[in-house]
């Protein structure tokens, strides 16, 4: 196959241009989403704080409540206290339920954040709320996925919300405006016994 030219190279380009053009022109919506990360692959939080950190650039007020994670010191917890006026940063779990192995303690570290994640859902102070890990929470039944439906759709109309974990339960994937499923290809913890590391998990 020959090789395109500058000049095929550069007109090939101006069309996607155009045609990329015609259709942003298309869209004229702008409306707070209700995004979910979930997925057995690595990479849904990490996503989620990649827009944390989009929306601080922006100068806009968020919201972290960290359900599972709390049990253990993260990087981004100190990036994240550095921004006072910007991110509320809370991680309130306890650690994964295996770790705990106290049901009725789970459930109730679980409404005491969730009821974080619903009083800043309320606040119009802030315009975009992580919940992360929350997936995980309802998949062991500590919350009723009735409840959190009601109040991720009666946000106000720019609100973000934020939901990650595994096994995000098909209500809430059926009302999410983008969701997002990350496939493990390859992992070092599985393939290498390569530990959890600072930096990378954590």
């Amino acid at each position: 196959m020959a090789e395109r030219t500058e000049e095929q190279h550069a007109e090939k380009m101006k069309k996607r241009q155009a045609a990329h053009e015609k259709i942003g022109a298309t869209k004229t919506v702008e409306k707070g989403l209700l995004i979910v990360n979930t997925g057995k692959g690595k990479g849904k939080t990490t996503a989620a704080l990649g827009m944390v950190v989009r929306a601080i650039g922006h100068g806009k007020k968020v919201g972290v409540v960290q359900f599972v994670k709390g049990a253990m010191t993260t990087g981004e917890k100190a990036v994240f206290d550095a921004f006072p006026q910007n991110v509320e940063f809370k991680p309130m779990g306890e650690g994964f339920t295996w770790d705990t192995q106290d049901r009725a303690r789970d459930i109730a570290v679980a409404r005491e954040a969730w009821d974080e994640v619903k009083r800043m859902i309320a606040d119009p102070a802030y315009d975009m709320v992580l919940a992360d890990e929350l997936n995980i929470v309802l998949r062991y039944d500590y919350l009723p996925l009735a409840e959190v439906l009601e109040a991720v759709t009666a946000r106000a109309p720019m609100k973000h919300v934020i939901i990650t974990g595994r096994n995000a339960p098909e209500g809430l994937v059926e009302v999410a405006d983008l969701v997002t499923e990350m496939t493990l290809v390859k992992h070092p913890f599985r393939e290498q016994n390569v530990m959890a590391q600072p930096g990378i998990e954590f």
